[in-house]
């Protein structure tokens, strides 16, 4: 595949920028199966998340209206989208509105990024239809406020405060990897889910900084096991404050097919076993886990992340399907 774009690249100040549409304009972003590593640091705003770019996107289109003043968004209950595409066109000082047609194959609820991936795929749309190309920074700058955000905006996995909705730190990129999960069913609100989460103690708070590093160090050190290692630790004292159907049952599973660990939508309803997918056995093993979940109820998928060689960010709707076939 080709490689990602560049999207840190610099771009002119938006302030002040009259622009003229020049076109329909499209973007994407990637989702994230749920997070590599969840809680917080030592120190005041130090709630982070580690991203797991996964092989499915959100994909918008943006067309200009010149004279129209505001903007319609397809499917209606996008509204955050409709938002974030307001204060897109408000900084390229232009009143003209249009439409906006947002859709992807990111199921909403789950953990898997879906209204960050809608709202970073929005920014590009926008700004594609007015000639614009945005940084990671000043992507940040238009989600602030709107709710707490994924770190999508960028082609690689990162350590991201997602309440202030900023960089922490680039950890790199990994081989693409398999997950095999377990929907426990429902939906998790976002927005609700964080305005209620239970405060993280200082020993945990150490252990999340210990772990963090941790990570880093494996990220870049391309170590798989150490990653599945940090990952299941995370799952693990995430389950001390929420019960997750489920845990002890894929636990088991992920020991018995040898894998690398659990990954875990810490604010969604998805956990699955972390597999390498170069593995000759993998099959065999995602037949295994499959079985294993029968008893739990709620519906199994796999799923690929993304890793070195892909597109990240393609402008065309992706061809991936919405569920491996393994």
């Amino acid at each position: 595949m080709a490689p990602a774009p560049a999207y840190s690249t610099p771009t002119d100040s938006v302030a002040g920028a009259t622009t003229v549409p020049v076109g329909p304009g499209s973007g994407s972003a990637f989702g994230t199966f749920g997070e590599l590593l969840q809680g917080a640091l030592p120190h005041p705003q130090g709630d982070f998340l580690v991203t797991f770019p996964l092989a499915r996107w959100a994909t918008a289109v943006f067309h200009p209206e010149p004279g129209r003043r505001e903007v319609q968004v397809r499917p209606a209950h996008k509204a955050k989208s409709r938002r974030v595409a307001e204060a897109v066109l408000a900084a390229l000082d232009t009143a003209d509105g249009g439409l906006l047609e947002v859709a992807g194959d990111l199921p909403e609820g789950k953990g898997l990024a879906s209204s960050s991936a809608d709202l970073v795929a929005t920014v590009r749309a926008v700004g594609a239809a007015h000639g614009r190309a945005f940084t990671p920074a000043e992507t940040e700058d238009f989600l602030r406020g709107i709710e707490p955000a994924d770190g999508v905006m960028y082609d690689e996995i990162v350590a991201f405060h997602h309440r202030e909705v900023r960089l922490g730190r680039r950890l790199g990129v990994l081989p693409p990897l398999t997950v095999v999960a377990h929907d426990e069913g429902g939906q998790v609100d976002t927005v609700a889910h964080n305005r209620g989460a239970r405060s993280i103690g200082a020993a945990d708070r150490e252990e999340y900084a210990r772990l963090l590093d941790r990570l880093t160090d494996a990220v870049g050190r391309g170590d798989l096991a150490e990653v599945g290692a940090v990952a299941t630790r995370s799952a693990e004292m995430n389950a001390h404050r929420r019960r997750r159907a489920g845990f002890a049952e894929l636990h088991a599973l992920c020991r018995e097919v040898d894998g690398l660990g659990l990954v875990l939508a810490h604010s969604g309803t998805m956990l699955g076993v972390l597999l390498e997918a170069n593995d000759p056995a993998l099959a065999g093993k995602t037949e295994h886990i499959r079985a294993g979940c029968a008893a739990l109820g709620g519906e199994v998928s796999v799923h690929r992340s993304l890793g070195t060689d892909d597109s990240w960010s393609p402008q065309a709707p992706p061809a991936h399907p919405t569920e491996l076939e393994i």
